[in-house]
């Protein structure tokens, strides 16, 4: 089984008296790296790890792109988050538990900042999937067939097409709970004349 890890900023404070009275800019304002709604997402599969570039490239969806800095393409996340954040991400890239016992689900952590004027505040979740490299996948409507079919299996949450590093077509099949290998290989099989040439 492979991981990922998703990382959203869910909110932002401001404490303008703590800024007023402690901050060499009194008016310093909102932390200028994050919006709300901010997606990020960790990948360590094949040619990408994210986590050692401390999250470069990592940005998916902004609500404000033009005013976000960290996680873009030119800048990594900022270091105050960074060191909140870090070892949750780390943990969930490896597969472990972020929170047991305290999250209600152990691949989320709730998490901020250090900033003690404006932290910024963030959901850390582990997101689960099984990297199936498939012979004998010709066009949309095999893809589209085995889509379905995989979905059809409770604990599929969804489905992803991609390619590795050498071009070979993989699929991601991403789940709320581990299935097994034979599950998924015979879910395939019975779509088609497929190959299974192996699942990580």
């Amino acid at each position: 089984m492979q991981h990922k890890v998703k990382v959203t900023v869910i909110d932002k404070k401001l404490y303008t008296e703590l800024q007023s009275k402690y901050c060499a800019d009194p008016n310093s304002g909102a932390c200028p790296c994050y919006n709300i709604g901010d997606e990020f997402l960790f990948e360590r599969y094949d040619n990408a790890d994210d986590f050692w570039h401390m999250g470069l490239n990592t940005l998916k969806q902004s609500t404000n792109i033009a005013n976000t800095v960290a996680g873009g393409n030119t800048f990594p996340h900022c270091s105050e988050a960074w060191d909140a954040i870090s070892r949750y991400i780390y943990t969930g890239l490896q597969g472990g538990s972020i929170m047991r016992g305290w999250m209600n689900d152990e691949r989320i952590m709730i998490a901020c900042c250090s900033d003690g004027t404006r932290p910024v505040i963030f959901k850390i979740e582990r997101i689960d999937y099984k990297a199936v490299y498939v012979n004998g996948i010709h066009c949309d409507t095999c893809r589209n067939n085995i889509s379905e079919a995989l979905k059809s299996i409770s604990e599929v949450t969804d489905i992803a097409f991609k390619k590795d590093i050498d071009n070979n077509e993989y699929i991601e099949v991403f789940i709320d709970k581990d299935i097994s290998d034979s599950l998924i290989e015979n879910t395939i099989k019975n779509c088609g004349e497929y190959l299974i040439i192996h699942i990580d």
